[in-house]
């Protein structure tokens, strides 16, 4: 069985493609914007022009444009291929990314939330989730990061802001897809934006 694994909902553009769990084909690059125009040629240049019975995609948090747009390439593909499309929580990857590099241990995460703002989450040397994302000030978000070591892009502010521990900036890598604990993989594929849109409907 192939699996596609979709990652955009960060400043990375990442995309892995397995077999029976074998990777066989992988693109990561920190595009910060241009996922729209990147992301379906990217696929079209893998083997069978990425062609899978599973496709995975981020949920969220993070760009609400990178959100949407995964979501709805995977969608789409997931129709045109007859697949299964299966959804999971970005900083859960970034998590499973920091721990591959790193060795396993429990972790917390802090991502770019934007307007200032940090994406935050905890997990255990497992993978799994010990609280809800939240999105905090970076004051607060130090004050929440509840372990020693931090992953994210904002890994290196926090523990700075906070006066100890130890930072990794990472990135969520598809390639590490497999890696997350099973149930975090779901059939719901509603976005996880972590914050309110910035764009107001008019009244």
């Amino acid at each position: 069985m192939r699996q596609l694994a979709i990652e955009c909902a960060t400043q990375a553009c990442s995309i892995a493609l397995f077999d029976d769990g074998e990777l066989i084909a992988h693109f990561h690059e920190i595009l910060g914007r241009g996922h729209a125009e990147r992301l379906i040629p990217l696929i079209a240049d893998m083997p069978d022009k990425g062609k899978a019975e599973h496709i995975l995609v981020s949920r969220g948090p993070g760009s609400f444009t990178g959100v949407r747009i995964g979501l709805a390439a995977a969608r789409a593909l997931g129709f045109a291929w007859d697949a299964k499309v299966f959804g999971y929580p970005t900083l859960a990857l970034v998590a499973a990314t920091a721990r591959h590099e790193n060795s396993a241990k429990p972790l917390s995460v802090a991502m770019h939330g934007g307007h200032g703002e940090y994406f935050c989450q905890d997990f255990d040397g497992d993978g799994m989730h010990e609280s809800e994302p939240v999105t905090l000030p970076p004051h607060d978000a130090a004050a929440h990061a509840v372990h020693d070591f931090v992953a994210g892009t904002m890994a290196k502010e926090l523990v700075c802001a906070r006066g100890h521990g130890t930072a990794a900036t990472t990135h969520p890598d598809a390639r590490h897809v497999l890696s997350l604990p099973e149930a975090l993989i779901t059939d719901d594929l509603t976005p996880i934006y972590g914050r309110e849109p910035d764009a107001k409907p008019s009244s």
